[in-house]
């Protein structure tokens, strides 16, 4: 196990097209997913659900996600396609994180829709500390009632993130990060 404030202070999403496998085992899924799940949920709400994506899966939501490109696009060439259709399967294994909020007599739905986003870096770092390299997207799809609606959601659900998990190709170099001056301040009384 990688010590964790390393782990932390060095953590890099790694885009999908960079990622190989093999992904998680069916036993390491379980541990991700459970993980996943520890997030602050003020009411014990659970306001989120996962969806898998692995094998057969993935490229038959790439289907769904190029079909509705290709309704909308129609002038869309088959390499542009091509692209949509492999959406979730650089990959071996993509996790959505499904934001259910609702309103709700005592817990916001702001509070609901930030636990799914904890979900979501928790799986991340989840996946980090066991080293595999993961990356949280959303891209035009995670929007399209169309492509939701055909992979399961419900018209109250939103998608949070697709959380993509698998194994770096090679090093990928790091990124400018924020400037802690510059976001930081201090309340005084």
């Amino acid at each position: 196990m990688i010590d964790a404030i390393s782990m932390l202070k060095t953590r890099r999403s790694v885009p999908p097209l960079a990622l190989d496998g093999p992904g998680p085992d069916a036993a390491q899924l379980e541990t991700l997913l459970s993980i996943a799940a520890r997030v602050p949920d003020h009411g014990k709400l659970a306001p989120w659900r996962f969806i898998v994506f692995e094998g057969r899966g993935r490229d038959r939501a790439g289907e769904i996600i190029a079909g509705v490109f290709a309704a909308d696009h129609p002038e869309a060439s088959a390499d542009q396609l091509s692209l949509e259709r492999r959406r979730l399967s650089h990959a071996p294994l993509v996790v959505g994180v499904v934001s259910r909020a609702a309103p709700h007599v005592k817990i916001p739905d702001w509070e609901q829709v930030l636990s799914a986003g904890a979900v979501c870096m928790n799986l991340v770092v989840a996946a980090n500390a066991m080293g595999f390299a993961a990356s949280w997207l959303t891209q035009w799809y995670a929007y399209d009632r169309r492509v939701l609606e055909a992979i399961g959601l419900l018209p109250h659900e939103k998608m949070a993130g697709f959380v993509h998990i698998g194994r770096a190709k090679s090093a990928i170099e790091d990124r400018a990060r924020p400037d802690m001056a510059a976001i930081v301040s201090r309340f005084d009384a």
